[in-house]
């Protein structure tokens, strides 16, 4: 048909006719858009890099886990996992940043039992049981009782009986106010009725130099970051929070065996994803940390450290946190620890 026909000086029909090529490129797009958009979101995960927020300072036991399972994760995800401390208020800050960097997987967060315990003390902007997704458990270790060279004690009931004759002097190092390590500090005096002065260092690494300097006497912390030093001679290790001896430490018994029957104080490590995380990425990572965790090589190298890997999938993990909360929940009343 010969449109040219029907056009005159007063015919509407030349902007009538742009006017339905306009709306017919309104039209494409309207269509194509949301199409696009599905297309780009069901690229696989992980299309970039992600962020993995560690909650402690370098050189402590978060860091050691969290590094580790980075450098796994960036081989089995073809893209790389960036390790990122944000250390500080026992590791509340790097949790707090993770529960605001947004839903779509690409920032996650290692932490470990403090992230139960922060809340029973302190006010924090984030509920562990809503503001995130566990999605899977990865190990567990004892804590180490170990103190400088230049302390009178090798043993437990020796360094019991030092506290004893000297309440208040000695100085325990502790990885963070209201941090596991100072829960299970203040737990081993009301435990076996002795008094020691805490200091608080942001994060594991800082608190085992301080000990190393002789600045402080006395280290409760994770067996995985004291073993290197322990083995070097720099700290003499006493004894292992578990309720069984260390396979690497075979001569060196529990404290609850060693004179303080009952004491008992389990970390753990784990990876989180903020609320909101689809589905299908966290079984995506669950998925690839159930490989990293079952492996000889990963196994050994927990072994090595200290600690046990433990793969807890998000279901069995949350009725774990639940379990950890009551029970720190008990000790922080009875112990009337107050976060400061």
């Amino acid at each position: 048909m010969n449109f040219n026909a029907w056009k005159t000086k007063d015919s509407p029909m030349p902007k009538m006719m742009w006017l339905m090529k306009v709306f017919g490129v309104l039209l494409v797009l309207t269509i194509a858009l949301p199409i696009y958009e599905a297309v780009a979101a069901s690229d696989p995960y992980p299309s970039k890099s992600v962020r993995l927020i560690i909650a402690f300072a370098p050189g402590g036991s978060n860091d050691i886990v969290g590094r580790l399972i980075a450098a796994k994760l960036s081989e089995r995800l073809g893209k790389q996992v960036i390790p990122e401390n944000r250390a500080g208020a026992g590791g509340t800050v790097g949790t707090e940043a993770t529960a605001k960097s947004g839903t779509d997987g690409y920032t996650l967060l290692c932490t470990s039992t403090a992230y139960v315990i922060n809340p029973l003390l302190y006010k924090v902007s984030y509920d562990p049981m809503k503001s995130f997704i566990p999605i899977a458990l990865t190990g567990k270790g004892p804590m180490a009782l170990a103190v400088h060279p230049s302390v009178p004690a090798n043993s437990v009931k020796e360094f019991i009986e030092l506290a004893k004759k000297q309440p208040g002097k000695l100085v325990c190092a502790s990885s963070g106010s209201g941090g596991y390590s100072h829960l299970a500090a203040e737990y081993l005096k009301t435990t076996a009725g002795i008094d020691f002065m805490i200091v608080q260092f942001k994060g594991g690494g800082p608190a085992t130099i301080d000990t190393m300097g002789g600045h402080s006497q006395i280290s409760l912390l994770p067996l995985i970051s004291l073993l290197p030093h322990i083995k070097s001679g720099k700290l003499k290790m006493l004894g292992v929070s578990g309720n069984k001896r260390s396979p690497l430490l075979p001569d060196v018994p529990t404290i609850s065996e060693a004179g303080v029957p009952g004491y008992e104080a389990m970390m753990w490590w784990g990876l989180f994803a903020p609320a909101g995380t689809p589905e299908v990425v966290v079984e995506r990572l669950n998925k690839e940390l159930m490989v990293i965790m079952n492996s000889g090589e990963t196994k050994k190298i927990f072994e090595n450290q200290g600690a046990e890997a433990d793969l807890m999938g998000p279901v069995e993990f949350t009725k774990f946190i639940q379990l950890e909360t009551a029970k720190w929940s008990k000790v922080i009343k009875e112990g009337n620890i107050k976060g400061e």
